[in-house]
């Protein structure tokens, strides 16, 4: 996996799976650990700030789990479904129930779809930035204008679409 440059969250994620992952490969010294320097606009509060990360790919990650090959490793296939204009749910909305039962909760990566099936990974592209976002599927909608499909504000915020509160998108569903 690797990581666009400049993308705090993308790079926090992937330090954070790296760390939940290496206690799995045994004990780590310190001397066989290699740590990276702060970028200099980081090191205003070392207690707050991530070290910087460029790239880090699943060949960086997968040798500390024993047995798995990074080869062996493959990224989720998605396949396109379509692409149209995508909004999102305001924080009215929190607490309410979706049509599956659940509660909405802005925070979290969902999304309504006119006819995907409950639990469907939706791969959701904004097509001004390129930026990626997976939401499952877990309401019914939108059902006004011209929309595709509605996302939680978190997701929205993922791919830069609230601001506009609305953007043209590409969809794709994972591959089973």
């Amino acid at each position: 996996m690797s990581v666009r440059p400049g993308n705090r969250k993308a790079s926090l994620l992937v330090a954070l799976a790296a760390l939940v992952t290496l206690p799995l490969a045994g004990p780590i010294h310190a001397a066989d650990v290699a740590v990276p320097e702060l970028a200099p606009q980081q090191q205003a509060a070392p207690a707050l700030t991530a070290p910087a990360v460029s790239t880090v790919t699943i060949a960086d990650i997968a040798p500390a789990a024993p047995g798995i090959d990074a080869a062996e490793i493959e990224a989720p296939e998605f396949d396109p479904i379509g692409s149209g204009m995508a909004s999102y749910y305001g924080n009215q909305f929190a607490g309410s129930r979706t049509a599956s039962g659940d509660l909405f909760d802005p925070r979290a990566l969902t999304a309504a779809h006119r006819t995907l099936p409950f639990g469907s990974k939706v791969r959701v592209t904004n097509e001004a930035t390129g930026d990626s976002v997976i939401v499952t599927i877990n309401d019914r909608g939108p059902f006004h204008g011209n929309r595709v499909i509605d996302l939680s504000r978190a997701a929205a915020d993922e791919i830069g679409l609230t601001r506009a509160g609305k953007g043209r998108v590409e969809l794709a569903l994972l591959a089973d």
